[in-house]
């Protein structure tokens, strides 16, 4: 059954026309790694934790997935490092839209797995050693910031990462997180990560900048 299902999404990975490929060093050491690790120390995918393969292999988790990823058992299997069968023979160009369509399924597995109590507490150590980067916010005082979607459908927004300070979304500061897309991090994990790490939630921002001339403020 497995087998029939791949050769119809063959004829799609033949189609897609758009590819997006990581950057990436070919070194000894990625040979070693799995590929989700491998995935996850690409420069610009600071803001993913690595997702346990048990989180993965447990079906349920990935519910309705399979029909928002062209191709899914391909891309599925190459983020569990199953070796391919010797009878799929693709192309580069078809192997590179694999990797491109693994890249997706990961993003929206990350999504759900960052919900549960193993992916809060991966995204917590990130967070403590500032991965998400700090508040461009002056105010703020470099407050620790948490990624976020505006959408979480896939391929409408942009990640941007979340001050809890002052409650105030802004854009990452790497040019390839820019790219990330919003639906990887979903628009519900900032606010439940605080709510179970009340500890961490720092007062709101009572401060706000006073424009002045000459040492007067200016009327509204």
């Amino acid at each position: 059954m497995k087998q029939a299902t791949k050769a119809n999404e063959s004829e799609t990975i033949s189609g897609k026309e758009e590819l997006h490929v990581s950057d990436g060093d070919d070194d000894d050491d990625d040979i070693d790694k799995s590929w989700v690790s491998w995935f996850c120390n690409q420069k610009g995918n600071e803001f993913f934790c690595e997702v346990d393969d048990s989180f993965i292999l447990d079906d349920p988790n990935l519910s309705g997935l399979s029909s928002q990823v062209a191709c899914y058992e391909y891309a599925l299997d190459l983020i569990l490092d199953v070796e391919p069968s010797h009878d799929d023979t693709f192309t580069d160009e078809q192997n590179d839209l694999v990797e491109w369509a693994a890249e997706v399924l990961y993003g929206l597995i990350h999504a759900r797995y960052i919900l549960t109590s193993k992916g809060m507490s991966a995204m917590l150590e990130k967070y403590m050693s500032y991965d998400f980067g700090h508040c461009p916010r002056f105010h703020c005082d470099k407050q620790r910031c948490l990624p976020v979607g505006e959408s979480d459908s896939p391929r409408s927004r942009t990640v941007n990462i979340y001050c809890p300070k002052c409650e105030d979304m802004y854009a990452p500061q790497s040019k390839y997180q820019q790219n990330i897309d919003g639906a990887y991090f979903g628009t519900v994990f900032p606010h439940l990560f605080l709510m179970n790490n009340e500890h961490l939630k720092p007062q709101k921002e009572s401060h706000s900048y006073i424009p002045r001339i000459y040492g007067f403020k200016i009327k509204k």
